[in-house]
């Protein structure tokens, strides 16, 4: 395939750090190209870079004769004195008075969500100029087309309409995006930028991750050569080696090279033990609760109880009301109807969309860190906030930058620290992985593996949902919220069968109501076939194995008193009777649990 742009020997610092080194590559027509790299490595540079909105430092991009590029950036940019749909359509056609491109660039706008294409962008979110961005960038007509994060601040539904639109476009592709599925279905190749230079992959993700850990133990091993090679060199220079003949200089020169060669750095891992507070008995439970604005609900008749170790994910269109629940339980508003109780023990952190991050001035990284705690308790012993940030790949020196300066990814990573330092034992995650790069994601989600909490994430992320939670509540466009069991996949697959069959919802049903069933009246009681536990026994199982844990761990303890008080009638017999107590407690909750899981295997050997 012809090769319709070229880098040579690009370089480009930014607040003196060097992010491109003399990279130099090239594009063909035919290319999908992903590019990822951990935030601060200059992804979005070289985007604009390649687009020809940022001019390199050194080296130059050759660009082949008449080449058509069209660019996402990360943070675009509109005419406020102009309409949204002006934009789009000036940025379509490059003239304003073009009035053909109206109707595409309006039913554009429509399918991601933004209906009032005569409001100013100003009045808009930073999501939906985002999204009004992105439809100009799909309809201008280009040779490359240049995406930067484009699944950000889209809901799964435009997700996978994109994805499908990408698999069709005939012309070069080039996108940074943190989606791991789309990079999988829409790319060819990955261009990883690491420590300033450029390493290309003939593979998707699922590729490139094979061929980069053979690319990393290569040269591990050749390190090990060259380490072996440097000490013997090392101990003939210490015996006094002279340069008196040419050999002996090319031997000296060898040495210097060794000594001075660039070592494989392997891939720095954000490895956090798990901090959290002491999470008591009662966690936060929603009884019947609508909320919305203006006395108008989003939402209604929500019941649920948040279970210990609970991983909820929460779907749905843009404006559907996710952040209206996430506020409600956080108590940031109040709900219309019903009640939200939280346990005295429970400590929210909440991971916004919005950077909550003091970088007025010259507010340093560790000074951030440091506001919120200067030492936390992991189960390894104190970490130091210093400590922390090596771990969050914050280095020493980058310790110290001032957090204005940081690029946008880093901030969201500084953010994520921040909210993880206050040791909350819920953790509530709104978009998380929104400009966040693969690698700290990948170490996030790990981390989640391990954190001793509750852990709530609304998400467009379908990766990220099916790799972290364990029940989904999606809102689905009639005022309830549904419970459905498992990652995005599943709840996916429950769906499409759903469609295929009108008759039968596939085992969806609504939180705190029944849906409408076919032959039966509107709370579906006449002919509705139950296919899961109760809402009540549900909980009850979810949480009965926890129950008996702690009640065995009682009765062990007070069989030592038992043994202790021999001696003593009157505190032996007080402590048999406690005993006695806790072990009818645990029969009972025994006998209760095998009737569960009876009703449990009875409703599995049905589906």
């Amino acid at each position: 395939m012809p090769n319709i742009l070229t880098l040579e020997n690009v370089s480009k610092s930014f607040e003196n750090r060097l992010l491109l080194d003399s990279v130099t590559g090239g594009i063909d027509s035919g290319d999908r190209l992903g590019v990822i790299g951990v935030n601060g490595t200059g992804k979005s540079t070289l985007l604009a870079i390649i687009a020809g909105a940022l001019e390199p430092d050194d080296g130059q991009v050759i660009r082949s004769n008449g080449l058509r590029i069209s660019f996402l950036p990360q943070n675009p940019e509109f005419d406020n004195s102009l309409t949204i749909l002006e934009n789009v359509c000036g940025a379509i056609s490059g003239k304003h008075e073009y009035w053909d491109t109206t109707g595409e660039a309006r039913a554009m706008l429509e399918r991601f969500g933004i209906t009032e294409t005569d409001r100013k962008p100003d009045t808009l979110s930073g999501g939906q100029r985002k999204r009004a961005a992105l439809a100009a960038a799909l309809l201008t007509p280009a040779d490359l087309l240049i995406l930067d994060e484009p699944t950000n601040h889209l809901d799964s539904a435009m997700i996978e309409w994109l994805q499908d639109f990408l698999a069709r476009y005939r012309g070069a592709l080039l996108m940074v995006t943190h989606d791991r599925y789309f990079l999988d279905q829409v790319t060819g190749g990955i261009l990883e930028i690491d420590r300033g230079k450029l390493y290309r992959y003939a593979e998707n993700y699922s590729g490139y991750l094979e061929r980069k850990a053979e690319r990393m133990n290569a040269a591990i091993a050749a390190e090990r050569k060259a380490q072996a090679l440097y000490r013997k060199d090392l101990a003939w220079i210490l015996r006094g080696a002279r340069a008196r003949s040419t050999k002996q200089k090319a031997h000296i020169q060898r040495f210097e090279a060794l000594r001075d060669r660039e070592k494989p750095v392997e891939e720095a891992q954000l490895q956090m033990a798990s901090v959290s507070s002491r999470l008591g008995g009662k966690t936060i439970e929603l009884d019947h609760v609508a909320a919305g604005y203006d006395g108008k609900p989003l939402f209604h008749d929500f019941s649920y109880i948040f279970l210990k170790n609970d991983r909820i994910g929460i779907i749905g269109p843009n404006g559907c009301g996710k952040s209206t629940l996430i506020k409600t339980i956080t108590g940031e508003i109040p709900p219309l109807a019903g009640t939200v109780e939280t346990g005295q023990t429970v400590k929210i952190g909440v991971f916004s969309q919005e950077n909550d991050l003091p970088d007025e001035g010259g507010t340093r990284v560790i000074d951030c860190v440091r506001d919120v705690a200067e030492f936390i308790r992991t189960p390894d012993g104190y970490v130091s906030a210093a400590n922390m940030c090596e771990q969050f790949l914050f280095d020493g020196n980058m310790q110290y930058t001032p957090v204005r300066k940081l690029s946008g990814g880093e901030k969201r990573r500084l953010y994520l620290l921040r909210v993880l330092m206050s040791a909350p034992n819920v953790l509530i995650l709104d978009e998380p992985t929104n400009d966040l790069d693969i690698q700290t994601l990948r170490i996030l989600e790990d981390y989640l593996d391990r954190f001793a909490g509750i852990v709530i994430a609304v998400s467009h992320d379908r990766y990220f949902l099916d790799r972290v939670v364990r029940r989904i509540f999606s809102f689905e466009g009639d005022g309830l919220l549904h419970q459905n069991e498992g990652g995005y996949e599943e709840y996916r697959e429950r769906k499409l069968k759903e469609g295929l069959s009108a008759d039968d919802a596939g085992g969806f049903g609504a939180v705190g109501q029944r849906k409408k069933n076919a032959g039966g009246d509107s709370t579906g009681r006449a002919h509705a076939k139950k296919k899961t536990l109760s809402y009540k026994d549900q909980r009850e199982y979810d949480g009965i194995e926890a129950e008996i844990d702690a009640l065995q761990a009682e009765s062990d303890r007070l069989a030592k008193e038992v043994l202790a008080a021999a001696s003593d009638y009157v505190a032996l017999a007080k402590v048999s009777a406690e005993k006695d107590a806790v072990d009818q407690k645990l029969e009972e909750r025994m006998e209760r649990y095998l009737e569960l899981q009876e009703m449990v295997d009875a409703l599995n050997e049905g589906e």
